[in-house]
Order: structure tokens, then sequence, then C-alpha cells
């Protein structure tokens, strides 16, 4: 079968969820052509011939990208079985049915791809999500876009290309607002360590002199992740590497900090969200603004960076809450480690979001909108919302404008009249001798988008 798998954007990185289904498509015998529309063309030519066309769906901004790409694709081949797999996949699946999607692959998407390939092309598609234990494959990255033409690592005025792999999937937790909640549902699955470091070694051999392991957390399972970067500090001793994992985790497994470190680790991305505990404790994030606060003292002290992300508006965020989280940025001395779109997030709500337990929640949302993929929700005071929407603008201008983050940081403290800004935050620019940072931002649960 001739099989075209597309991705539409997953934060800079060339698509894992582009190379491994590949990997496990050939191995049945089919032909696969990959086409990531975040750096390619739309390719008419493959997609007119095509009989299998799949969209991986990792993200809500990739999502709400595809859908387009759905429609045109439709009416160029309307006889292709169409389907689409990711976390956003069984997010959205009553939608993407009335698109015309045919299936719908969630969880271990690369055995449902297989079956559906295989399957009799006048079945009706599948709709599943798949948490089966699977033995991974090497992901197939022959033919995809250079990674020269994804982000970057920047430090020290430098820049090192990035390969991006995934030791786990799913988690064990069960955060209220986190887009792997409703798949997962608390199951994690591992990565073989031979398969993760296979992959590894094809994406150092194409010129990457960092890795991004873009696991939900990598601490989910230590014992697997210390394996894997000890394998990976004693192969390539000049290798760096960047991890996302939980505040709770990073309490619960101190000792582990300048193991990290010592492997060759530059940063850490953990989700913080709030500062304010009461929020905390609504999203089920299971740490506190002390346990924050006491992770960023002894990162510190070993030498590890932290590089926090937050949803800085949410129906609970109050102009001295937002006004508070800006204080604490400049207190800490984390502005230069905050990516100033973090400034700006607002909080998402999907389909199937344990968010809408909550009766506050319900009580702010208006009907779903299948364009945004959301239920919209109003603030409480209407001040926050104009301010959200004028954070978002500035950012966004400033960004383009090339200004340094303190310089952002400046220009939002401003916005939200926060008081004097303290002086340690009008330093040097964001690529100081010493900064490190992936300059395509990140973020998971939160709107990057205007409001």
């Amino acid at each position: 079968m001739k099989i075209v798998l597309i991705s539409t954007y997953e934060l800079g990185h060339q698509p894992f969820g582009l190379a491994s289904p590949r990997a496990w498509l050939a191995r049945a015998g089919h032909e696969v052509a990959c086409v990531d529309l975040a750096v390619e063309t739309f390719p008419e030519d493959l997609v007119r011939q095509a009989e299998l066309i799949g969209f991986y769906l990792p993200m809500h901004t990739a999502t709400r990208m595809a859908l387009p790409v759905i429609e045109r694709v439709k009416q160029l081949n309307p006889g292709a079985r169409l389907a689409c797999y990711g976390l956003y996949a069984p997010i959205n699946s009553e939608l993407l049915r009335e698109l015309g999607v045919d299936a719908i692959a969630g969880g271990e998407f690369e055995s449902s791809l297989v079956k559906l390939a295989e399957g009799d092309a006048a079945a009706p598609g599948i709709s599943e999500i798949s948490l089966a234990r699977q033995v991974f494959l090497k992901p197939d990255r022959e033919g995809l876009p250079e990674l020269s033409r994804y982000a970057k690592l920047r430090q020290n005025g430098d820049f090192k290309l990035v390969a991006y792999t995934e030791a786990s999937r799913g988690c064990k937790h069960v955060c209220r607002h986190c887009p792997v909640t409703p798949v997962y549902n608390g199951t994690f699955r591992v990565v073989r360590r031979n398969t993760v470091l296979e992959d590894i070694r094809q994406q150092v051999a194409a010129g990457a002199r960092h890795v991004t392991f873009g696991d939900p957390d990598f601490f989910n399972g230590p014992t697997h992740a210390i394996a894997i970067v000890e394998a990976l500090h004693a192969e390539f001793p000049e290798i760096s590497y960047d991890a996302t994992i939980k505040i709770e985790h990073l309490r619960q497994h101190r000792k582990l900090l300048t193991t990290l470190k010592e492997t060759g680790c530059l940063f850490v991305t953990s989700a913080v969200e709030s500062l304010d505990d009461a929020v905390l404790q609504k999203l089920d994030k299971n740490h506190t603004r002390r346990d924050f606060e006491e992770t960023v003292q002894e990162m510190r002290a070993i030498g590890l960076a932290l590089q926090p992300t937050f949803i800085a508006f949410t129906p609970w965020t109050t102009m001295e809450s937002y006004r508070a989280l800006l204080r604490s940025l400049a207190e800490l001395d984390l502005v230069d480690q905050v990516a100033p779109v973090q400034l700006a997030l607002r909080l998402l709500i999907t389909h199937r979001s344990r968010l809408l337990e909550l009766e506050d929640i319900r009580n702010v949302t208006g009907p779903f909108d299948s364009k945004a993929l959301t239920y919209p929700w109003k603030h409480p005071d209407l001040r926050m919302d104009a301010l959200a929407a004028r954070v978002f603008r500035l950012v966004s201008e400033m960004q383009t404008q090339k200004s340094s983050r303190s310089e952002i940081f400046s220009a939002v403290w401003d916005a939200a009249d926060a008081g004097p800004l303290p002086r340690l935050v009008s330093g040097p620019p964001a690529a100081y001798p010493g900064a490190v940072y992936i300059d395509e931002p990140w973020y998971c649960c939160a709107e990057p988008l205007p409001v």
C-alpha cells in the first residue's frame, strides 16, 4: 500500500511521530512517504497517489493546523483512507469523524496503523486507544528534513543541532489539565534502552550535538531514564541533553540530580503551571510553591538549570497573583530561564479534559468550539482577559523584533502595572554566556494562539 504520513507541527522537532510509525509500516512491506508541513510544502502528487494518509496530532496547535489540510486532502484524493493518530486524535475523535477521517489511533498508535494498512479496504476504520505493551522499533528517519531545519540549542552565543527522541510514553500521573491523562489515564510505557540509543546514534551521525528527551515525564521510570543517560554519556561524552520532569519527581529523586548534571544534562523543563497553591491543587499537580522554590535552589547549587513553564492565565488568576508570579520570577533570578510566551499562555480546555469535572470551570465555559477545538472561557474579571490579550500581543511583537527575554519581561511587568522593576531583571540578553535554551518555545496544556 502507498502511504503518506503528515505532520503539521511538533514544537520544532524532527517528528518522532513520523519516523516511528514509518519503521513499523515499512517492516510490514508498505511504501511510506513522510511529510513535515512545518518545514516542507504540501505534496500534491504524493497525496493524489496515496491509498492511506495519516495525520500525526501530538498537540493542540498541530491539530488545528491539520484541519484545513485534511479538507484539502479529501478534495485531492477522495478515495484515500484517512487516519489521525497521536494524543489529540482520540480527544477530538467525534469532530475528526465528521470531517471524513476513517480511523483514529491513540496510545501506542504504531500497531494500530499497521492493522489499518493491512485490513480490507472496504472494512470500517479502527477507532482505538491502544495501551498494549509493544516492542518499539528504531524510528526510520531516512528522507526526513535535515536537523538544521529544526529548532536549535542556543548557548554562549552559539548553536547546536538537536536530536529528539522518546524513552517512554504516557504518564503515571493524572494532572487535571494534561492532554496525556484522557488517553493514558495513569499508564506509561517504556521504550527499550537499545532502541532509544539507536535512535540517538542515527541523529548524532546526522549532526546532532544535543538530545531532547520528549517523554511527558523522564522520571516516570527513573531507573530506566538514568540507565539511558549513563549509556549515552559513556558513548558520546560530548553530547548534552535536556528532559522534562515534574517538580514532584525532582523533589522525590533529588539524589539523581547530580547524575543528570554529570551525564551532560544542561537543563530540565518542568510544567510548574502556577505559583498559587490553590490553583496547583485544582490542577492536581501534587507540588507546592515551596517545592518549586526549593527545587530551583537545589538545582542551581549543582549547576543544573530549571526551565519552568506556566499557564499564566486561568479562571482563578487574579491581577495580584499574576503580578506575584512576575515578582517571584524576578526574585528567583529566573527571567532568562523562562520563555516569554510562558507569561502569556492561557488555560486550554479540550474535549474530555478532566478540568470539566470542576464546577467553577463549567460555570465559565461556553459550548465546544469546533474550530478552536476548545471550550472557550471568560474570566469573571474582564480585566484579566484584557491583560491576557495585551500580554500575548506584546510578547509576539517583541519576539518578532528579536528583543531579549529581560526586555520582554520588563514590558510585561509594565503592562501588568507591577510596580518598580527590580534591578536584577534588567541584565544582559538571553544569549549571555551561561544562558541555554532551545529556540522553539515549549508549551503543552495552554493556548499559544491569540485570545
